[in-house]
């Protein structure tokens, strides 16, 4: 598959390289052009032979039918009013939660999400929410403690909610299917529980949320 980031930060840098080591080609969109050509050099070397890493910016055409939001609460509801007719018809992953400044608390109400936000503003687009509950640094190397990382996937639309899926398990993970779309409003608590966990545990953001049976 063919998949367009939004953003070149850490969190780009995880989910590209999960993306290409399963195969599938990454156009990175970016506002800083360098740091959007460094990951593209970075996630390049990484790939599968046939998967493909190029660098956009923010502005040129998203001709891919799976778009990955990789930013921050905010920035993505921007993007996605913005791009709605481009999004019109696309799978497009939400990976954020409405943290507050202190890192302690989410700022959305609890009747609502950042995912259904996205939604809201891209509202022909097929909104899945994923990746949101993994860290940056584990989703690089894909496991935690010999484990590979579980990703839940929330969303409306079956058939995009099966997309990320492969995208996910194609590249080592696990596709946990969390419901519809409503279910990001766990999904985004259940990450500020785990982020809250991280320096009381000294855990350095290298733990994982792990569905056993």
């Amino acid at each position: 598959m063919n998949v367009s980031i939004f953003g070149a930060g850490n969190m780009a840098r995880g989910i590209g390289a999960r993306l290409v080591a399963g195969g599938h080609s990454v156009t990175l969109f970016g506002r800083d052009a360098a740091k959007v050509q460094t990951l593209a050099d970075e996630l390049r070397k990484a790939a599968k032979p046939g998967a493909a890493v190029s660098a956009a910016k923010i502005g040129d055409p998203v001709r891919d039918d799976v778009v990955v939001l990789a930013l921050y609460y905010g920035a993505n509801v921007e993007v996605a009013r913005k791009l709605a007719g481009q999004f019109a018809g696309k799978t497009v992953v939400d990976i954020s939660n409405a943290l507050n400044n202190t890192y302690d608390g989410l700022t959305v109400a609890p009747d609502t999400s950042a995912g259904e936000q996205v939604q809201a503003a891209a509202p022909a687009a097929h909104v899945v929410k994923a990746f949101n509950t993994t860290f940056a640094g584990t989703l690089v190397s894909g496991k935690v403690a010999g484990q590979p990382l579980d990703v839940f996937i929330a969303g409306d639309d079956e058939g995009a909610k099966k997309t990320v899926a492969k995208l996910v398990t194609d590249g080592g993970l696990v596709a946990v299917d969390a419901g519809p779309l409503h279910r990001s409003r766990q999904l985004e608590a259940l990450a500020l529980l785990g982020i809250t966990l991280q320096g009381p545990n000294k855990l350095g953001f290298g733990s994982a949320w792990k569905l056993i049976h």
